[in-house]
């Protein structure tokens, strides 16, 4: 835990390397998510969800949209690297999208149910997947970097328990 609020869990730290093991964290780190995400959300009424988690941040409706959207996109940039060579991935502006009309129209079970799904398919892909299949990779144009799988998996692991760590911290501050 650090003091930060926008990075409860700290900053992610990219890996340089991986082994067959955190390979193993990291998957189960993706597939324990959606039960932690929902019962993160479960039981928040509509003035808690719609609280922000800390001052200035998102709210916890908006950071419930986000997960996976971010993950919907994650998901599609491992398929794109297993059957491209170092595809260029499309950036979007996730802050401008935590805006859109979906986020306050769709119910909080919506993104739930979607996490379930996408990471239902991530997982059987990721368990599929060798240790070489680890090392390809996409570009990413925002960071103008070459991005490993086996570092984008450990993102995303870490992503998850990051925005998960929000909800708590919005349903402590809604006092849920």
């Amino acid at each position: 835990m650090t003091t930060d609020p926008r990075y409860p869990l700290g900053q992610f730290v990219r890996p340089a390397t991986f082994n067959e093991a955190q390979v193993a964290t990291w998957i189960a780190e993706i597939d324990a998510l959606p039960g932690e995400f929902r019962r993160a959300l479960t039981g928040l009424s509509e003035q808690q969800l719609d609280t922000p988690y800390r001052d200035g941040g998102w709210t916890v409706r908006q950071v419930a949209h986000h997960l996976p959207d971010s993950h919907m996109n994650g998901y599609i940039r491992f398929k794109l690297a297993l059957t491209e060579r170092v595809p260029v991935i499309k950036p979007y502006e996730e802050a401008l999208w935590a805006e859109l009309p979906d986020v306050r129209a769709v119910p909080v079970e919506t993104p739930i149910t979607i996490i379930e799904l996408v990471h239902q398919k991530w997982v059987a892909l990721l368990r599929g997947m060798g240790h070489k299949t680890f090392y390809r990779s996409y570009f990413h144009p925002e960071q103008g970097r070459v991005v490993p799988l086996f570092e984008a998996l450990a993102m995303y692991a870490w992503h998850g328990r990051h925005h998960v760590a929000h909800v708590m911290m919005g349903r402590e501050r809604a006092g849920a």
